[in-house]
């Protein structure tokens, strides 16, 4: 195992990954180990002990065999995504770390975020939301069109295509309620793990990933099919979307830098093969 070190402070602020390994084993993933939602094989845990709160997460656990995926570093790569398309998220930071879980110690990668909620507002469920403040027969499109929120919706429907999102739950999308005005706002955009390649472990899986296909998805707003999501996208939201951003080479060094380091040359690749060509495709409707 490596020697332990700390990422200069400084340079860090300025950074969205961390490869110096950091001793992080003073977190408890086991108090969100039998929560609700995804935790219990995407364990969580957070430190309260500074100024700010901040919160972590790491990818895919199996008992026995550590942790096996790879979903912190697909959550670097789509928030860099979301920077060049402007569209408003959490802002991860990917950290090198030692961990400890169930008295056992993984050299891993991890997330670390900070509290999106400003003083005084608490969160709900998009999907809890919903069902309190919706008119009959009301599309969960249609609800977030009238509550003044059809522009952030369609901006993650068709990212969630970009990446073939597999899990935007009506738990993974927030209100987040002000107490004193009453005003609700949308979260920013977060939790995109499972998404790009996260299924793939081996090498093999890799290269034998079809990055157009189509796969089966969780989405509270629309249906199973990401592809078919997009038609309740109006074109013109589309259109100014491509004709807003140029997907470059240089896009994907902005998308890719430090990943190398870390994963393979073949998930590189596969990556900005897959989220190259669906922007193509995306310019073709």
């Amino acid at each position: 195992m490596r020697k332990l070190s700390q990422c200069d402070a400084g340079v860090a602020e300025m950074r969205d990954i961390c490869h110096e390994l950091k001793d992080m084993r003073y977190l408890n993933w086991a108090k969100t180990k039998h929560s609700s939602g995804t935790a219990g094989s995407f364990l969580k845990s957070y430190d309260d002990t500074g100024y700010i709160k901040k919160y972590y997460k790491l990818s895919d656990y199996a008992p026995g065999k550590g942790i096996v995926g790879h979903e912190c570093i697909n959550e670097i790569i789509v928030q860099r995504l979301l920077g060049l398309l402007g569209i408003e998220h959490l802002e991860y930071r990917l950290i090198h770390a030692i961990v400890t879980i169930d008295d056992e110690e993984h050299e891993t990668w991890l997330c670390e975020s900070d509290d999106y909620k400003n003083k005084g507002e608490s969160k709900l469920a998009l999907e809890d939301f919903y069902a309190a403040y919706r008119v009959s027969d009301e599309t969960p499109f249609d609800f977030c069109v009238r509550m003044g929120w059809g522009d952030i919706i369609c901006d993650m429907l068709v990212l969630d295509y970009l990446i073939l999102n597999r899990d935007r739950h009506g738990a993974n999308i927030e209100v987040l309620r002000d107490r004193k005005s009453r005003k609700n706002r949308l979260s920013p955009l977060f939790d995109h793990g499972l998404s790009l390649m996260c299924r793939c472990r081996t090498e093999e899986d890799i290269l034998n990933f079809n990055v157009m296909e189509d796969k089966r998805v969780q989405s509270f707003i629309g249906t199973n099919s990401a592809l078919e999501n997009l038609t309740i996208v109006p074109r013109d939201h589309i259109r100014n979307l491509i004709n807003s951003h140029k997907m470059t080479d240089k896009t994907e060094d902005v998308l890719l830098t430090g990943i190398s380091e870390i994963m393979s040359e073949a998930f590189c690749h596969k990556i900005w093969e897959m989220i190259s060509g669906r922007w193509n495709f995306l310019g073709s409707i």
